[in-house]
């Protein structure tokens, strides 16, 4: 059950997975979007468009028709008027053309910041291997896929259907009409048709984009496993943490032993505190340079015994100190005076012995 656990994928992904997820390209798309984007621009480009694109066109093919017989059939002649038919439709195009390009970045940018990434391109065996693309064919992303596509065709011939039927009459009549007056009609059913389509498929592409980023984020999803050996990557084992943890106040702690001999007066609580203080002419307040509890205290009165270090029993200075103190510190203000007693004791004792 635990070896389950671990490995089942059921927990929230980290920021680091989603951010190595989006440097592989992995994001979460819908082409349902970009459809939509492109679908919107196109009914924007024939309202705002058609005309001028058709004005421009007109008047280039009437001028070529008008000036037929004067085009020279020779090699020259020809490439000349190919180079300004091309031209001319480049000129009356690029624009709408443009406007589409910008309406399929942008429908990938609404959904994911832009990405750079060659790992797509990176020849997989899984691309090319029968079984992979058999497990692809009736997964069910591709179920989905099918059926969206059946609703998306469902759907536009319902509105079609729904649309064109109450103008049945005009549509027959079209055949007698004359031509502008049957372009117009066209246009106008068209604009109404892509209108309808547009706004059904806003629906489709939000459904869609719900649909798989929640597929994208079931992928990106960690077990108990992956959890913990991202952490170890990125914040380190905590074994070894601990380790060497342990060794630095090991010898931090060896370090403050050695300048137990350099002290002035050992002030303890019996048997539970022991601060070491180290006082010379001319310092402006005494510093520690030992202090700990019960065992560390007892060491610490221990070397102070064999060096002939002075131990003057205070507990509620020694408790106070204790807290309030840092190794290589100087000791507060607020115990200056209790401090400079027992300092003070301690060089009147001196003085007495060598007398």
């Amino acid at each position: 059950m635990a070896d389950e656990d671990d490995t089942e994928k059921s927990e929230d992904p980290s920021q680091k997975r989603l951010d190595d997820a989006l440097q592989r390209g992995d994001v979460a798309k819908s082409q349902e979007v970009n459809g939509w984007f492109v679908l919107a621009a196109s009914a924007l480009i024939m309202l705002s468009f058609s005309g001028s694109m058709t004005a421009g066109l007109t008047s280039m093919m009437r001028g070529l028709m008008s000036q037929a017989h004067a085009i020279p059939v020779d090699s020259g002649g020809v490439m000349r008027l190919f180079s300004m038919i091309s031209m001319g439709t480049l000129a009356a195009v690029v624009l709408p053309l443009s406007l589409l390009a910008l309406a399929a970045i942008a429908g990938n940018m609404v959904q994911h910041r832009l990405v750079w990434s060659t790992e797509s391109l990176t020849p997989k065996f899984s691309k090319i291997s029968p079984m992979a693309g058999f497990k692809r064919l009736f997964s069910k992303i591709a179920l989905v896929n099918f059926v969206k596509g059946m609703l998306k065709l469902a759907v536009v011939g319902a509105i079609m259907a729904m649309l064109l039927w109450p103008k049945r009459n005009q549509l027959e009549s079209m055949i007698v009409m004359d031509p502008v007056t049957a372009l117009m009609l066209s246009k106008t059913l068209s604009m109404e048709l892509l209108g309808a389509v547009v706004a059904v498929m806003a629906i489709v592409a939000a459904a869609d984009f719900l649909f798989q980023y929640h597929e994208w984020y079931e992928r990106q999803k960690m077990s108990l496993k992956e959890l913990k050996d991202e952490y170890k990557q990125t914040e380190g084992d905590p074994a070894i943490k601990a380790k060497i943890r342990q060794l630095r106040q090991q010898r931090a702690g060896k370090r403050m032993m050695a300048a137990v001999p350099e002290a002035s007066v050992i002030i303890t609580n019996p048997t539970h505190y022991a601060v070491a203080l180290k006082y010379e002419r001319g310092m402006s307040a005494p510093i520690c340079v030992a202090k700990g509890l019960d065992n560390i205290a007892l060491k610490i009165r221990e070397i102070g015994g064999k060096h002939d270090i002075p131990i003057i029993e205070n507990p509620p200075l020694a408790r106070a100190l204790h807290a309030t103190v840092e190794i290589d510190d100087e000791v507060p203000p607020e115990h200056y005076k209790a401090v400079a007693e027992v300092i003070g004791y301690v060089m009147r004792l001196k003085n007495g012995l060598r007398s």
